[in-house]
């Protein structure tokens, strides 16, 4: 397939400094959705439906030779969803509650091709290990800002915070876009990268990543 334009449906600022690893050309589209989970809802189930929905939302509005991402992200802690905290204290028990043990952060993507009517899904769940942060760190980090867009009131790339201690899996599935999951849906839709993303991602990142060959080779 020739050269596209990605339209992503996010305003996520993470999204979009991982996305430019790519080489591919996009632009930005967000459109808000209902985001309540249905009852019983599994968090696997919510965050790919969720990214699905904000991919129709935006599919109208692709111009020819775009392709539609949207992607979502939940942070799930014993089938318990954590989405963003609304306040600061909902932040503070956010944290202690993930403190000192290991929860999943699942991100799904939907990609659709309009132009050949094809649509592609994945999803990465990543083992995340929190270390046994103090309450005066929690206060200090809420009072930085930097948890209050963050589904668990958390950024795993925080320098300040750092939150987490041994991580082994998609690191930049948890700052909210899977990168060697996006390569390989589109590659289904015959667009291939004009980066080595594998490399760049760790580059930005700082991290070397055990994962990435396997989830590329087609590894859930």
């Amino acid at each position: 397939m020739g050269p596209s334009t990605i339209l992503l449906a996010s305003n996520s600022p993470r999204r979009r400094e991982l996305l430019s690893l790519t080489g591919w050309r996009f632009t930005i589209l967000p459109i808000p959705v209902d985001e309540t989970p249905l009852e019983g809802e599994d968090p696997a189930v919510y965050v790919v439906r969720l990214a699905e929905s904000k991919a129709r939302a935006v599919l109208p509005m692709a111009e020819p030779g775009m392709v539609v991402l949207a992607a979502d992200t939940i942070v799930a802690d014993a089938e318990k969803m954590l989405g963003k905290p609304c306040d600061p204290e909902e932040a503070a028990n956010m944290l202690r509650q993930l403190r000192g043990h290991t929860h999943q952060v699942l991100t799904a993507l939907a990609v659709f091709d309009p132009a050949e009517n094809r649509q592609v899904k994945d999803l990465c769940t990543a083992e995340v290990p929190m270390r046994r942060y103090t309450d005066l760190e929690i206060d200090s980090y809420i009072a930085s800002g930097d948890p209050m867009d963050k589904a668990g009131a958390y950024a795993i790339q925080n320098a300040g915070f750092h939150p987490v201690s041994t991580f082994k899996d998609c690191y930049a599935s948890v700052m909210g876009l899977p990168l060697c999951h996006l390569v390989r849906s589109l590659r289904k839709l015959g667009i291939v990268p004009r980066a080595d993303v594998p490399t760049a991602c760790q580059d930005y990142l700082h991290y070397n990543c055990p994962v990435s060959k396997a989830i590329l080779a087609g590894a859930q």
